[in-house]
């Protein structure tokens, strides 16, 4: 159920909440025009399973509002003791539009989001035309104001139609409203405009968000460079695809002191760079999707299992997952990639790159990584919605906090489901969790109060 127009007063009663060790309590959240205006807690408890495994004994009652005694135009929400979480955030989508409106639309991209959770996403501006200059970034921010159901904050690129030659006028473009700049979909090949990206980054004090692929080691693969790929007779890319140009942009960072973020980080060497960058107080950042924590390169089996960089092996795949669970890694980013069912029907090795992932996300981690102990439910909430609002600089948003923007989501983690591509709200069906069985469905998102998507 979609609602349009923000209720005055809401009053989410009898939510689950995660505190910062791990801890979950039970609440009463009340939202006026549209932000958290007052939290009411029970008491801490320490649980003797994770809420990942469903143990409802130990939950103590909620904290008490009185609706009765606020006057207006309030609705009260029952949530029946089930999860609420900051509404997701994520850092790297493809919305396609304007240029690619077959396989997305700003419209069908941003439903998708809120079907998925996430009130906050950014899109990469690998579009025709690609948002440059001033002129096309304004043109295209109107364009989303009118169709977006979640918060959008797109990225420009950083050099001029993303052909790695002329730095674009990034004080210009953030004037306009870019968020930060990115060649998303090719990486930025030459070093000396590398180094002027950044110094002019550097200037404006924002972000650098980086595609690492080095074009002259790419082999004109298709999945990765490995044992599998030799025997399914594909040819493969190397890890050093991403990590080598990686290795040259945290140094021209250094060099620059610009901020550094590095897109969809699948290679452990990639992880090991990032690791080193930080202890020597590097301004360095990094992403990791959904998709390289939860699968490697052998579960590939067509072209829903393709996607660039390409799932890696297994020793890569426990790194990622180590990284996250040190901080290494900072967010978890989708990296959500529709495409039409006739592009993703061809041969692997024709077919595009790229896989849905708004609508999987928090399932396929919370199943794969937080129910299995492999990370903490709090470390998930971090890595999806506390970290990147504070490396992008979103003040309002990705906190449950009183005065904090009202963008959360109702989770239900204690019924399994199966994901069904079909029902996606994304025009893109391209995912390789099709027929998964997971926790974690997605109930009730809500943006700025107003609620966006509703499934209880």
């Amino acid at each position: 159920m979609l609602r349009r127009g923000c209720v005055l007063i809401i009053i989410l009663k009898n939510v689950k909440l995660v505190k910062e060790d791990n801890t979950i309590i039970s609440a009463d959240i009340v939202a006026e025009n549209g932000i958290i205006a007052e939290i009411c807690e029970a008491a801490d408890y320490t649980p003797g399973k994770s809420p990942a495994a469903g143990d409802e004994d130990t939950t103590v009652s909620a904290g008490s509002v009185n609706e009765n005694s606020r006057a207006g135009n309030c609705e009260v929400i029952d949530c029946g003791g089930r999860l609420l979480m900051p509404g997701f955030i994520d850092a790297h989508v493809h919305l396609r539009e304007p240029g690619f409106e077959q396989k997305e639309t700003v419209r069908t991209g941003t439903m998708a989001a809120a079907a998925g959770g996430f009130t906050t996403v950014f899109p990469m501006p690998n579009l025709k035309p690609v948002p440059d200059n001033p002129d096309i970034m304004k043109e295209y921010i109107e364009k989303i104001n009118r169709e977006k159901v979640v918060n959008v904050l797109p990225y420009a690129s950083i050099t001029m139609g993303e052909k790695g030659q002329q730095v674009v006028d990034m004080k210009s473009l953030l004037s306009a409203g870019a968020i930060a700049f990115s060649d998303d979909g090719v990486g930025v090949q030459s070093d000396e405009v590398m180094l002027k990206a950044m110094k002019a980054a550097a200037s404006q004090d924002t972000i650098i968000v980086a595609h690492t692929e080095d074009n002259s080691l790419k082999n004109a693969g298709c999945v990765h460079q490995g044992e599998y790929a030799e025997k399914m007779g594909w040819r493969g890319i190397p890890s050093a695809c991403e990590y080598a140009q990686a290795e040259r942009d945290i140094k021209l960072a250094e060099e620059t002191g610009c901020r550094y973020h590095i897109c969809h980080v699948s290679a452990k060497e990639t992880i090991e760079l990032v690791r080193k960058a930080k202890k020597e107080g590097l301004k360095v950042t990094c992403e990791i999707t959904p998709h390289h924590l939860t699968l490697i390169d052998e579960d590939v089996k067509d072209a829903n299992g393709k996607m660039n960089p390409p799932l890696r092996s297994r020793a890569d795949r426990d790194a990622l997952v180590e990284a996250i669970k040190d901080g290494t890694a900072d967010i978890v980013a989708t990296d959500h990639a529709p495409h039409t069912k006739e592009e993703k029907s061809r041969a692997i090795e024709t077919a595009p790159f790229g896989i849905v992932g708004l609508e999987t996300a928090f399932p396929v981690l919370y199943t794969k990584l937080v129910r299995t102990g492999m990370i903490t439910l709090k470390r998930l909430q971090e890595v999806m919605s506390e970290v990147p609002a504070e490396i992008f600089g979103l003040k309002n948003t990705g906190r449950i906090k009183e005065g904090m923007n009202a963008d959360l989501v109702l989770i239900d983690t204690d019924t399994e489901y199966s994901i069904n591509p079909e029902e996606f709200k994304s025009m893109g069906k391209n995912t390789p969790y099709g027929g998964e069985k997971v926790f974690g469905k997605i109930l009730l998102t809500m943006v700025g109060g107003n609620i966006v998507y509703d499934v209880r």
